[in-house]
């Protein structure tokens, strides 16, 4: 193939990029918008009535009534995927290691051919899925704790590649008046943290906190979102807790993470979450502080959050109510909350990161 002057990139995702919001969809969107002066392809949803759809490159329509990634959507995206590996100069795979992944990554060279590949890994499902995995390519890890897993699994020379965070989206706001509220966000995991982060809240209102609790919850494909709403609500009545609301989807994150006093994210595991969760950038960038659990992949933000053991509901309420009690120690977390995402999670460093990479493979 005869390389253009802006070279063609294939987007190689589960799902379609207008579809629903998922770790791979969302930073196949931010390295195209990091790179103005890269010719993408993409997968958009047929029919086409799902959230805005970039506005840049080539749409390669898919079957999706829901814009969901399901195994229908895999299946077209893999086929799709071999045909159009062909017709690019790159391949940039968004794929997180799951049960699919390690038969995928033995029929790379029939699915995408001889073309460079940069594989960036949103998350690992089971660590177990790695020892039956080779590399797709260049390796990208979103955190320092990821790359170690990834090397020590025989995947060479991984980079390390933070997502990034639209600073201009989520601007530094001051400390919300009235009346605390505290925010979990996540989805209904078997221990992805919404459990702790109720026992966590009972703790803290025991020892003398006074705040709000708000559970913002999304659903799995194939969950009864409303039977599990209401399990979590029984589980803060029985733990004494008088103010809480479980919330399904939110659409409009900005305003509720605005109106939090703190973030407590506090799942004992991440599973196939995202390696870095979004909810995390987003608040530490608006200026609200996190009380995380102490897994690996949180070690990189340092200082800037507060870490409990993971599933310590205990310790992690300690912190909650300590944090509410100290207006000068929230400021400080604040501030350096705001300082980590710029630093290390801003935009300009996302696209110099990535563009280094392309133009690497490219000319190799």
């Amino acid at each position: 193939m005869v390389r253009h002057e802006r070279p063609r990139v294939l987007l190689l995702t589960g799902g379609p990029m207008d579809g629903a919001e998922s770790s791979d969809v969302r930073l196949a969107s931010d390295v195209l918008e990091a790179l103005p002066d890269v010719d993408f392809v993409w997968f958009a949803r047929w029919p086409d009535h799902g959230r805005d759809p970039p506005r840049r490159g080539r749409p390669v329509r898919m079957l999706s009534r829901d814009g969901v990634s399901h195994v229908p959507q895999r299946v077209q995206a893999v086929l799709a995927g071999a045909v159009f590996a062909r017709r690019v100069d790159l391949v940039h795979a968004f794929l997180s290691v799951g049960s699919a992944f390690p038969v995928f990554s033995w029929l790379r060279p029939l699915f995408l051919g001889g073309r460079p590949v940069v594989h960036t890994v949103p998350a690992v499902a089971d660590c177990r899925f790695l020892a039956r995995s080779r590399p797709l390519g260049a390796t990208v890890a979103l955190s320092e704790s990821m790359a170690r897993r990834l090397r020590s699994a025989d995947f060479g020379d991984v980079r390390v590649i933070p997502p990034m965070i639209d600073l201009d989206t989520w601007p530094y706001l001051p400390r919300p008046r009235g009346y605390p509220m505290v925010l979990f966000a996540g989805y209904h995991d078997l221990r992805g943290g919404a459990e702790t982060a109720i026992d966590a809240a009972a703790e803290a209102w025991r020892a003398g906190a006074r705040f709000r609790l708000v559970l913002a919850m999304r659903r799995r494909p194939g969950q009864h979102s409303g039977l599990l709403d209401q399990a979590l609500r029984e589980r803060a009545g029985a733990a004494g807790l008088p103010d809480v609301e479980v919330r399904g989807h939110v659409e409009d994150m900005r305003a509720l993470i605005a109106s939090a006093h703190v973030l407590v994210y506090a799942p004992a595991v991440l599973g196939g979450k995202a390696d870095i969760p979004l909810i995390v950038l987003q608040s530490l960038a608006s200026g609200r502080p996190a009380v995380l659990s102490d897994l690996p992949q949180f070690a990189d933000f340092g200082h800037a959050v507060l870490r409990a053991p993971a599933g310590d509901a205990r310790r992690t309420g300690q912190q909650l109510a300590w944090l509410l009690d100290q207006p000068r120690s929230w400021d400080v977390l604040a501030e350096r909350g705001r300082a980590l995402a710029e630093d290390h999670f801003g935009p300009e460093r996302f696209a110099a990161r990535y563009a280094a990479l392309y133009r690497e493979l490219l000319l190799s």
